[in-house]
Parts: structure tokens; C-alpha cells; sequence
């Protein structure tokens, strides 16, 4: 720091740059070092400022006077940044907070897993207890004979599982699922958050109505939407909404648009059916319920 006003005296003064660098909360400051010519007469004065980078430096400022400075007495500048209106409140963002599905039922455990699993353990263990490695020699025949079907059906499950599709839920959403949302909206998202055997693909039924597979006017099979996640939201008019994302390559928006009455027939009565595009291949339907509270 020295050498840098010895530099600027010799140069007739300037602004020193300092490479010390500091934040308070959020914000990065730089210090610089104002520094005059010097002279014979008089002390030589610095005026310290801390400074924003100019990019942090399009809010409003508050206005400073100029006091005058003893020698080598530091002046700090603050600069305040003006509120942003477009920041949602408190109230807005606690109604659109993600609320985790925590909820235990039986039809979020996979049955192929609870098969699998103990047909193993009761082939392991009857093996063991039958070469006399385990106690239980008496058991052992029991334990096989039970054991080996409970893994064939466990692995003949697992093979024929679907599993669920995620699930967002908003606060406010939930609030208005019991009072708004029609029995066949409730039933969807039951169906569609649990673990199905024997299906190709969630909501494969209605699917296979709205889209005809293989008949005239219709799509083909390997062309189907595949159902990616479900959502639930409010909309602008305070209804509660249940937006279906499907995923279709092969598909056009007016595949969906074209079949938009056949989605509001068939998941109601009660709701008004609604397409939107969404990123790449993917395709919202947003079923929104008539009831309101």
C-alpha cells in the first residue's frame, strides 16, 4: 500500500485500487483509495470509499454530503438497493410450497420386492437348516416348499410391475383436493401414484378410448402418449386443477387438441379439459374442476 502512494504522488494522484476485498451479508465491496496531489503547504488528504461494481449500482443511492475530512480520514458510502415488488410475499410462496407425499399406504410398496424377498430368505434359510449349517433341520422342508413358490411369484410380479409416477402437490392445491376435486380426479391420482401389475402403461383404458388405437381417425398403439407425472394446482380463478404430462414423440399438439372434448368426457363429468405444450416432446392436460367452494 506504501509503494501505491508513493506511485500516485509521483503521478500527480489518483485512484488506488485495493486488492483487499469484503462482504456484508450478500453483497461484495471494493475499497479504493482516492488519493490528491501532494504539497509543500499542507497535509496530504485520502478519502476512502467503498464502492459497489456498477452493475449493483442501478438501484436507487442515498444521497451524501460531502464533509469536509481530516487527514487520512476514511469516508464510507453506502449504497442501497430499493425493495423488488415482483418478489412474491411470504403468503404467496408458503400457498406454492411442494408438499411431500409422506403419506404410508400398501399400494406404494411393491409386492414383487415383498415376494421376492422372503421366497429368498425362506429358500436360504431352509437350504442352510437341511445341510445342518443352520438350526431348524425339521423346518427345513417347510421352509423350502413355502420358499419357492414366494420367490416365483415375487419375480413374476417384479417382472409385470409398473411403477408409480411422481406426483406435485401444492399447498393450496391440497387444501381445496377434498372440497373441489370430483371422485374420478381423486381416483386418477390414487390409481397413477401406486404400483399396478399386469398394465403396459398408467391410464392405458382411457388412453385406448381417447386416441383409438388402430381404428379409423385413431393412432397407432406404439404411438401412445406415455403418462410421465401428474401436478396439482390452482388456477388463476381459484379452481382446483389436475394437470396430466404425457410424453409423445410421435405426436402433434393438434393430436390433442382434437381430442380435447374426449378428455373432458371421459374424466368427468364436472371438469373442462384444457391443452398446453410444454417443453420438448412433452404435453400438458390440465382437467380442471367445475366446483368451486
Amino acid at each position: 500500500m506504501v509503494m501505491k502512494i508513493a506511485a500516485a504522488e509521483a503521478f500527480g494522484g489518483g485512484t488506488l485500487l485495493c486488492s483487499y476485498r469484503f462482504g456484508i451479508r450478500d453483497r461484495r465491496y471494493l475499497i479504493s483509495l482516492d488519493w490528491p496531489p501532494t504539497t509543500t503547504t499542507t497535509t496530504t488528504t485520502a478519502a476512502a470509499a467503498i464502492r459497489l461494481p456498477t452493475h449493483l449500482r442501478t438501484r436507487s443511492f442515498l444521497d451524501h454530503a460531502s464533509a469536509s475530512l481530516k487527514p487520512h480520514q476514511p469516508r464510507l458510502v453506502f449504497v442501497a438497493r430499493a425493495v423488488d415488488s415482483t418478489q412474491p410475499s411470504s403468503a404467496a410462496a408458503s400457498d406454492k410450497a411442494v408438499v411431500p407425499d409422506n403419506e404410508f399406504s400398501l399400494a406404494k410398496v411393491s409386492f414383487g420386492v415383498i415376494g421376492l424377498a422372503f421366497g429368498i430368505a425362506l429358500l436360504s434359510y431352509g437350504f442352510g437348516a437341511y445341510f445342518n449349517i443352520l438350526p431348524g433341520s425339521e423346518w427345513s422342508a417347510l421352509m423350502l416348499t413355502y420358499g419357492f413358490p414366494l420367490a416365483i411369484i415375487g419375480m413374476a410380479l417384479k417382472y409385470a410391475e409398473l411403477k408409480p409416477v411422481p406426483c406435485i402437490s401444492y399447498s393450496d392445491s391440497q387444501k381445496l383436493r377434498e372440497a373441489c376435486a370430483t371422485p374420478i380426479l381423486k381416483q386418477v391420482r390414487n390409481d397413477v401414484t401406486r404400483f399396478r401389475y399386469g398394465d403396459e402403461q398408467h391410464l392405458d383404458e382411457a388412453l385406448k378410448r381417447i386416441f383409438q388405437y388402430g381404428q379409423g381417425g385413431g393412432i397407432p398403439r406404439r404411438s401412445a402418449p406415455i403418462l410421465q407425472m401428474i401436478r396439482e394446482e390452482v388456477t388463476e380463478d381459484g379452481k382446483y386443477c389436475l394437470v396430466l404430462v404425457f410424453e409423445a414423440k410421435t405426436l402433434q399438439l393438434s393430436d390433442f387438441e382434437q381430442r380435447q372434448a374426449k378428455f373432458a368426457s371421459f374424466f368427468g363429468p364436472g371438469i373442462t379439459a384444457e391443452i398446453v405444450k410444454g417443453e420438448n416432446d412433452l404435453y400438458e392436460v390440465r382437467l380442471i374442476s367445475n366446483t368451486t367452494l
